[in-house]
């Protein structure tokens, strides 16, 4: 009876815990406004460059999936979540340390192993801390987003402020990063581990067989199979566009201070939209998806072209801000109900595996994505590599939501049992 006292009391402990500590861990704070310029200007590397440097993050969180997994289901979501934080934390050091591309891409390295622990655990901690009922999805989607619009406005907060500083001294942004990262880590120490497994009799061979075993009913779920081919796409258009907002911003010669204050109010969107979700989720229902993806692509596409077709400065930047706004309006609530379309369903010990399953296919389209943009800045502006990419990623998502239709966003029993059904693997 203590004992079950004891654990409703740590699952409400964490989730009062979960939105300050998703507030300043979700992401880096100090680092996304002036990460671009940091790498071009202080340590002396070409745009080009940048994106071949961006593209060893999702080759080495590839490469690590498989072991990540099988750590968080020796460790469990606790510990995991912190040894997370530290890799994390070495990662800013090394870059702020660095002394040439190869100590970079070991950043990378770093970088890629504490997200990939805490992409399988974050999630899943606090799901497993919301106590189960007909309203779990829906208190997971309130709670996430909620968590999510404070990281956003937290981000703006500090953004405003970060282009300023880098004018001062580029290292200061990577320093007051460094020492949130620190924060974040001390934070996590503070969460209550909620599972109930004991992870001591959790052999190496039992551990490789739950893997194989869960890894084969996703892969046998047309349902999750669509989530996952979108996800890796749609995550991965997000990512390179976050790379080369910043990339179009200085081919313009938009002065440098500007930076952190146009990331700010970007991040200010995400989070208002963030913590709106719901009206999204409501809103569009099963065109939710459909809306998110295409308004990204059309808009990267109306990005290009407004350089192209060799508008005024003014004219261009108001474009490329209006655009730059509906990206943002779709990342915010997208993160969040990309999650809760991927737990439903499932139990807790299949949501690591779910998480693992969607980051392998993400970073291979990740890298991919990232050495061909690469290699067409070597040879054209960045405003043609948004429209190649917008017209590109327009033809597969229409293509590919069109066959999404007749597997996702059914009512449960329009479903085959083994898309919905899994077992808990024990």
């Amino acid at each position: 009876m203590n004992e079950n006292i004891e654990l409703i009391q740590n699952k409400k402990y964490n989730v009062r815990l979960f939105p300050i500590y998703k507030a300043i861990s979700w992401d880096l704070l100090f680092y996304y406004a002036v990460s671009f310029l940091f790498l071009t200007g202080t340590k002396g590397i070409s745009a080009s460059t940048v994106l071949f440097y961006d593209a060893f993050y999702p080759i080495f969180k590839f490469i690590l999936q498989i072991p990540t997994a099988l750590i968080t289901n020796k460790l469990g979501n606790r510990k995991t979540t912190i040894l997370g934080n530290l890799l994390v934390s070495a990662s800013i050091l090394f870059i702020i340390l660095a002394n040439g591309l190869p100590m970079l891409i070991f950043s990378q390295f770093l970088s890629a192993f504490g997200y990939a622990l805490k992409n399988l655990t974050e999630t899943n901690l606090l799901f497993d801390s919301i106590e189960k009922s007909d309203k779990r999805n829906d208190l997971f989607s309130k709670i996430d987003g909620r968590s999510s619009a404070f990281y956003y406005y937290i981000d703006a907060i500090t953004s405003l402020t970060t282009g300023f500083l880098f004018v001062i001294n580029g290292y200061f942004p990577m320093l007051l990063c460094f020492g949130l990262c620190i924060v974040s880590t001390l934070l996590s120490l503070n969460f209550k581990e909620v599972s109930c497994v004991d992870r001591e009799k959790i052999s190496i061979k039992k551990n490789f067989r739950d893997m194989k075993d869960g890894f084969r009913f996703i892969f046998q779920s047309s349902r999750l199979k669509g989530l996952i081919i979108f996800y890796s796409l749609f995550t991965a258009v997000l990512a390179l566009r976050s790379s080369l907002s910043s990339s179009i911003f200085t081919d313009i010669s938009l002065p440098e201070q500007y930076f952190g204050i146009i990331y700010a109010v970007s991040q200010i969107i995400s989070g208002i939209a963030s913590s709106k979700q719901e009206w999204f989720h409501n809103r569009f229902r099963n065109r939710t998806l459909t809306v998110f993806s295409l308004s990204v692509t059309f808009s990267m596409i109306a990005m290009g072209f407004c350089q192209i077709i060799g508008l005024n400065f003014g004219l261009t930047v108001e474009v490329i801000l209006i655009m730059l706004a509906i990206q943002c309006a779709v990342k915010g609530p997208y993160y969040t109900l990309i999650k809760r379309y991927l737990n439903s369903f499932s139990t807790s010990s299949m949501r690591t595996k779910i998480y693992a399953a969607v980051e392998i296919p993400y970073c291979i389209v990740r890298a991919i994505a990232c050495f061909i943009c690469s290699a067409l800045l070597e040879v054209t502006t960045t405003s043609y590599v948004y429209v190649i990419l917008g017209c590109v990623f327009s033809v597969i998502f229409i293509m590919l939501l069109e066959h999404m239709k007749h597997t996702v966003g059914l009512r449960p029993e329009e479903y085959p049992e083994k898309d919905i059904k899994f077992v808990e693997i024990n």
